[in-house]
């Protein structure tokens, strides 16, 4: 059972419970937003893994929120959900900005739940990585401390 955060972006209210409903049964613990506004609000006060958004909320594209977004948290799994129609040069903007995965609606629960748990498991397995490089890197800088000192010691 998991206990990560998972913000939801979604202006239509039945989409919205429908994903809330289902992710806190998963054991995700569960914030919804419609504005974008209120997602860099969200993101200060929370520890939030992973970002279930809708293309385009209120005429406002998400792309540029989550290009940004993408910046202060690399390892945020994000994925889009959209009734809207894109062409491959969007898609590609869509991608290249940080969407883990693209969801065309209507779409299957049991889909993003699936592509969720594998996004976040990946997400938790790079941040585990990055932990254990930088405790290799400090025990690696520890060790040649300790070896010059010793160094130093057997000449004075």
């Amino acid at each position: 059972m998991s206990n990560e955060t998972i913000l939801i972006l979604e202006n239509e209210c039945y989409i919205q419970w429908t994903l809330k409903t289902f992710l806190e049964n998963g054991g995700y613990r569960v914030i919804t937003a419609n504005r974008v506004e209120k997602v860099l609000h969200y993101f200060s006060e929370y520890k939030i893994a992973g970002l279930i958004t809708e293309y385009r909320i209120d005429h406002f594209y998400t792309v540029e929120t989550i290009r940004e977004l993408k910046k202060g948290f690399p390892k945020l799994y994000v994925m889009m959900l959209t009734s809207a129609e894109v062409g491959d040069g969007e898609y590609e903007k869509i991608i290249s900005a940080g969407v883990d995965d693209y969801f065309i609606k209507p779409f299957s629960i049991t889909k993003i739940l699936l592509h969720l748990k594998k996004g976040l498991i990946q997400r938790n397995l790079c941040i585990e990585t990055n932990r254990m490089e930088e405790e290799l890197i400090k025990a690696h800088n520890n060790k040649n401390i300790l070896k010059e000192y010793k160094k130093g010691s057997a000449i004075g």
